[in-house]
């Protein structure tokens, strides 16, 4: 449910006009692409790339929904104009347009009960009461009597289902709480112990007659079909008491609800069964509407195979957001199709009609919801909420923004549209990017984005893309995955800012598989795409046949077998027992696809044994068959399809040897694959050097080409020449074949350069002052014929630069004839500058504590927007925990940025942020005292200082706000590194390899004599990092002109040589 105290809330409003306004702006689908867009523009530096992928596809959407509960009972009597107004904002093709709905099936409290309730919350029960029945009277009702029924009963929630009945594609009926006289405290807002079961166990079949009667009567008075059924409603929560006043009179809670705990769920469930099967609906069981996944897997976990097998979908809410993937592959174990069933919240701080945090909250919500659950349907509680509660000084003193639409709860027959208002705020706007554009029969797909939603349609595809930065963001649509890109293909902008809702813009054409396109500041934009289908050969991140290396997430070890069994063992490229074959058993590209996993010779496979990874013979076997799951981070779990059991490494264990075991679905990181492809695709030629009169050093191995690109190295095998090609000098082309682990053979080419070498070029490097260089292994050394070759380089010893400036420094080469070659390293040294080394390779970190499925090896991949660590747990959260980052080397540091995480409607971040260094001695020193986090929307980022210390670990201590989970998207450790130099001189000019005499760096034009053949003109730029282009003499043009540019790119030079006759 929602409006929960526990819960910040927040609203937004705007007049009718605007609503009516807003709601016309734009229909379900982009209108007519004219004939000719105009061409994409060219790529803008920092633009976001995103890719959506078909290979990786769910089951057929089944859309967009709401219950219809609170609102829909507040709102059923009211006028014609207002309700049929507000009936076209929740469902009609213009406003939310949804096509899903959830019929609460009332509790009811006694008739002597005075409603205590939020507005709208008393939604009335089926049974008629005996005159005179009070709340102590809980023995009266027979579902087998009829004078104990109400069939006219809740009225106005059920003029709703007339309204929309034509609009809706799913109904489903579910009940907060039992009516009063079910309950064990006589009460349908919960029991005095919000802990303790409240259905009474006498009442479970009652209590299923009343909800399969329900049904029954809502078909055969409404002419609908009712297809799910859930009993229950956040059931094994705390949220659910009554509280008495010093009367005796209840005043809370606020809303029907009821603990029913597991146990107590599989007998509803055993007994609901039957009387589904026997009554006149085809209304299956779904369950449990749990307030996050974590509680679902709970309570899931706690179900024999004999109740799971009774519930037919599985229903959650993502109130709480962890572990969102467990829930999501229980529902893969299961085969059954899974619904995010209930969610709303406020984003955002105080009531606002106009502020794009709430739209941008909801709509980050969704995109994360259909991402790590993969949901066939997205369900609001409820869409609209009551005014009164949301404004400031209703239930919280700034109001709240919960709905996309609010009006009053209280209006009357009296009222119009101008008395009883309809507000919306920007979530509204936003909801509908996703809503008027991925429709029911779509199909979700994967995007490499995590604010971003994908879906392939009917006509096409359509990527939604939220954008919270306060600057336009460029972005490209690569639509490499897609199959075809037909001629004419286009992509349409329909944006969601503070400027408009669903402003259509001009189409874009996709040239060479991309399209280049803007998404604005503080929006929500949905990239309509006509043209792409079918699914490219090589777009599947598992293809059919390749070979893999399964290495865990949170061991960094890979899968190998023992004997029979499977163990973990050192991650190896050239270990081919640790190679896996990967076979689709279905080809259907969807997230449920099947695949058996096979050892490289094929003749065994990797199954489920008793909760053990055996290595058992291949051939058909349904405990042999994986499904593969993943959010698009490159990770995988894979869940037994027989079993529901996950592939993981047993208690976390990173031993040499631990085996492989399967167990329940908990998110954890024992729990996640990185599929690293070993299959070879091809080799790269190769290069070797000999002098004249001496055969060369073949190389042993060559270096082999996979998905990913060029790595590792495979054994070759040449035919090698005879020793008389080596006698001149030249070049020598020798034929090889090389062969990856799986036997497979490639041809190669290796190029010998025969020749003498004769000189060096000179080689670069940086260095900060005061700061030793990073030397180059290899020099550029140069043949008597001119050609070129890396040598190995020995250098002089380097010292630290005191000041900036290029310095020289000596060394030398390996002639490849016994003796060596002078060399020259030109090193920048500028002063330093901060910047990020967490993120070079090689940082580790670890935590205090860790969420499963949500530890620390996301912290330094460049991306401030996703969710990486978090410590969210149920129940009470920790006040404190400490992130500890090690470098691969000490570095002098300069400061760390926390990039915090918003999750959902929470402000998920430290209350205070302690920076600490490890010195020389091991000792931790704080740095500054502790830094305040600010609250609120957009997640904060805190940069914490560091007076120049020399180090290689550092910790943040992070103390929590009350009662609130902390969630860190990056750490930036900021060093000091060279600093780009913005030095355009030249070093010197050179006529055919002469330098020309007295040349000054700071003239830049030149006379020089030159008779006869025109000579090349050659330059040396004052930085070696600096580009120079030379545009030579030509014609009757005797004037050189050469251009340099500076290393950071801010500033350019041009130096002119006239050659006169």
């Amino acid at each position: 449910m929602t409006n929960r105290p526990r819960r910040a809330t927040q609203a937004a409003a705007v007049g009718v006009a605007a609503v009516l306004a807003a709601a016309s702006l734009i229909g379900g689908a982009a209108q007519a692409v004219p004939p000719a867009p105009p061409a994409p523009a060219a790529v803008p530096d920092g633009a976001l790339t995103l890719t959506p992928d078909p290979s990786y596809q769910g089951e057929e959407f089944e859309g967009w929904g709401t219950s219809l509960v609170w609102f829909a009972n507040a709102t059923g009597d009211y006028p014609d104009e207002i309700r049929n107004r507000l009936a076209e904002l929740v469902f009609g093709p213009e406003g939310l347009n949804l096509n899903i709905a959830r019929y609460n099936i009332g509790g009811g409290n006694a008739p002597d009960v005075k409603d205590y309730l939020r507005p709208g919350g008393a939604v009335e029960g089926w049974w008629k009461a005996p005159e005179g029945t009070t709340r102590e009277d809980t023995d009266w009702f027979d579902p087998e009597d009829p004078t104990d029924w109400n069939l006219e009963a809740d009225a106005t929630q059920r003029w709703w289902i007339d309204r929309i009945k034509q609009d809706i594609t799913h109904w489903e009926a579910f009940s907060n709480s039992p009516p009063y006289f079910q309950t064990v405290s006589g009460y349908v807002s919960g029991g005095f112990n919000a802990t303790a079961d409240q259905l009474k166990t006498e009442s479970i079949d009652d209590f299923n007659s009343y909800l399969v009667r329900v049904v029954e009567e809502l078909e055969d008075a409404h002419g609908i079909t009712v297809d799910t059924l859930d009993p229950f409603n956040e059931p094994n929560t705390n949220y659910w008491s009554t509280r008495l006043d010093a009367s005796g009179q209840p005043v809370g809670g606020r809303q029907e609800g009821a603990h029913i705990s597991p146990q107590l769920q599989q007998q509803v469930l055993r007994n609901l069964a039957p009387k589904l099967d026997a009554a006149s609906t085809d209304a299956t069981i779904s369950a449990m509407d749990e307030t996050n996944p974590g509680t679902f897997a709970t309570n899931w976990n706690t179900y024999p195979e004999d109740v799971r097998a009774l519930v037919d979908q599985l229903n959650v809410h993502t109130y709480g957001t962890g572990q969102r993937t467990t829930v999501r592959d229980i529902a893969k174990g299961e085969d059954k199709p899974l619904w995010m069933s209930e969610v709303e919240g406020s984003w955002g701080n105080g009531q606002s009609f106009t502020s794009m945090e709430p739209g941008l909250g909801m709509a980050k919500r969704i995109a994360d919801d259909l991402r790590e659950l993969e949901p066939s349907a997205w369900v609001f509680w409820q869409p609209v909420e009551d005014y009164d509660n949301m404004k400031p000084g209703g239930e919280s003193a700034a109001g709240a923004n919960w709905g996309s639409i609010q009006m009053p709860f209280d209006c009357t027959n009296a009222d119009t549209l101008e008395s009883c208002p309809i507000y919306t705020n920007t979530k509204f706007n936003t909801v509908r990017n996703y809503t008027h554009f991925i429709r029911p029969g779509d199909r979700l797909v994967q995007v490499n984005d995590d604010d971003t939603t994908a879906a392939i349609t009917e006509t096409g595809a359509a990527v939604v893309h939220i954008n919270e930065s306060t600057d336009a963001k460029p972005v490209v649509l690569d639509f490499s995955k897609f199959g075809t890109v037909a001629a004419g293909a286009t992509v349409t902008p329909v944006v969601s800012d503070a400027n408009g809702a669903l402003v259509e813009g001009t189409p874009v054409a996709i040239e060479a598989g991309s399209a280049v396109v803007t998404a604005p500041a503080e929006s929500v934009t949905t990239f309509v795409v006509e043209g792409v289908s079918g699914i490219a050969e090589d777009a599947a991140a598992i293809q059919d046949g390749h070979v893999y290396r399964l290495q865990g997430v949170q061991s960094g070890k890979s899968i190998e077998p023992t004997g029979t069994t499977a163990v973990i063992s050192a991650s190896d490229p050239a270990d081919a027992g640790q190679l896996f074959r990967f076979t689709s058993l279905g080809e259907d590209n969807t997230n449920r696809e099947r695949y058996s996993i096979t050892t490289l010779d094929g003749a065994s496979q990797l199954a489920d044994e008793g909760g053990a990874a055996v290595v058992a013979p291949a051939g058909a076997n349904p405990r042999a068959e994986w499904i593969a799951s993943t959010t698009g981070d490159g990770t995988y779990t894979f869940v037994n399809a027989e079993t529901g059991l996950l592939l993981e490494v047993g208690g976390g264990s990173a031993a040499e040897g631990a085996a492989v075991t399967l167990y329940i679905a908990n998110s954890g990181a024992n729990q996640r694959w990185t599929l690293i492809d070993e299959t070879v695709l091809s080799v790269q030629d190769a290069t070797a050097f000999t002098v004249p009169g001496i055969a060369p050093v073949l190389p042993e191995t060559v270096t082999p080409v996979y998905r990913d690109g060029a790595r590792g190295a495979i054994p070759v095998e040449w035919k090698v020449p005879n020793d008389n090609r080596w006698k001149k000098s030249g070049t020598v082309k020798v034929k090889g074949i090389a062969t990856d682990l799986t036997g497979t053979q490639f041809p190669v080419e290796l190029s010998v350069t025969v020749d003498t070498l004769v000189s060096t070029q000179p080689a670069r490097a940086k260095a900060v002052v005061n700061g030793l260089p990073s030397l180059p292994a290899t020099v550029t050394a140069v043949g008597s014929q001119g050609g070129t070759v890396e040598r190995p380089v020995t250098w002089n010893t380097a010292v630290a630069y005191p000041a900036p400036g290029v310095y020289e420094l000596a060394g030398t080469a390996d002639d490849g004839n016994g003796g060596t070659l002078p060399a020259t390293v030109r090193i920048q040294v500028t002063e330093g500058t901060l910047d990020n080394v967490a993120d070079d390779g090689g940082t580790t970190a670890r935590a205090t504590y860790t969420e499963p499925g949500y530890g620390t090896a996301g912290l330094f991949n460049g991306d401030t927007r996703d969710k990486a660590w978090s410590n969210w747990r149920s129940g009470t959260k920790n006040a404190a925990d400490t992130l500890t980052v090690t470098l691969p080397k000490a570095q002098t540091l300069g400061g760390v940025v926390v990039h915090f995480f918003r999750d959902g409607s929470s402000d998920s971040y430290a209350q205070t942020v302690q920076l600490q260094v490890q010195g020389a001695n091991g000792q931790w020193t704080n740095e500054g005292g502790p830094v305040a986090v600010r609250g609120g929307s957009p997640a904060p980022a805190v940069t914490l200082p560091i007076a120049s210390v020399t180090a290689s670990n550092v910790r943040v201590v992070m103390t929590a706000r009350s009662q609130t989970h902390m969630v860190v998207s990056e750490i930036e450790v900021l060093g000091s590194v060279p600093a780009a130099s913005s030095d355009v001189a030249l070093a010197s000019i050179s006529l055919d390899g002469t330098p020309i005499e007295g040349f000054d760096p700071a003239v830049t034009e030149y006379s020089v004599p030159a008779r006869g053949k025109v000579p090349a003109v050659s330059v040396v730029t004052a930085d070696p990092y600096a580009t120079a282009t030379v545009t030579q003499p030509s014609g009757g043009d005797r004037t050189a002109v050469v251009t340099v540019t500076s290393e950071d790119g801010t500033a350019t030079s041009t130096y002119r040589v006239d050659l006169t006759k």
